[in-house]
């Protein structure tokens, strides 16, 4: 599990936006890099892991939302994303944690979400353009005026980012085993924390 000292989120984050010409597509990253971080957090409290061991699971989880969409600008095809970006991970010698939960974040790719990291991302994908589509149609476009019962009507909403796969977002939920308006309220706090970074 552990992270090797080159492999952080700023490098993860490099990469991203080297690989991203679509702003946003980095945000869209960077949005559901901060959701996931979070449920990063969460499991290294539950496993009672220290501060050093804590933040270093935060940091796996961080770098997995950076890069689970960083080679859709150049390879946007389901033939092609996310395997080229994995590919190229393996050989820069990325953790295989990681590779498996971008993997497990496409539903077509085969590769089913196993672990608590895999879970986070697929849980977080959909939901992270959601809130920020969510955040978008608020007169101040701010993250801050969001909240979750505005988020669960506009669910409901079929015309509203109709490209949003909801089912996507309950999955999630319940993969996490948690009620999706805990997932949606975990996801909206994480990115109101970094409302400045996202833009939102």
């Amino acid at each position: 599990m552990a992270m090797d000292a080159e492999f952080t989120a700023k490098r993860a984050e490099a990469l991203l936006r080297e690989w991203t010409a679509n702003e946003s597509l980095v945000k869209h990253g960077l949005a559901v890099a901060c959701c996931v971080e979070a449920y990063g957090r969460m499991e290294a409290a539950r496993q009672g892991l220290s501060a050093e061991d804590a933040a270093r699971l935060a940091e796996l989880y961080r770098c997995a939302g950076l890069l689970h969409d960083f080679d859709y600008d150049r390879h946007p095809t389901p033939a092609e994303h996310p395997f080229v970006g994995v590919k190229f991970l393996r050989e820069q010698g990325w953790p295989e944690e990681m590779l498996h939960a971008i993997l497990a974040h496409a539903d077509y790719s085969g590769v089913l979400p196993e672990t608590h990291l895999d879970k986070a991302l697929f849980a977080s994908d959909e939901l992270a353009g959601f809130l920020t589509a969510c955040a978008l149609v608020k007169p101040s476009k701010a993250i801050a005026d969001v909240e979750v019962a505005g988020v669960r009507k506009k669910m409901k909403d079929k015309a509203f980012a109709r490209a949003v796969k909801r089912e996507d977002i309950t999955h999630g939920a319940e993969l996490l085993g948690i009620p999706v308006e805990e997932h949606i309220g975990n996801c909206l706090r994480a990115m109101q924390d970094h409302a400045a970074e996202l833009g939102l």
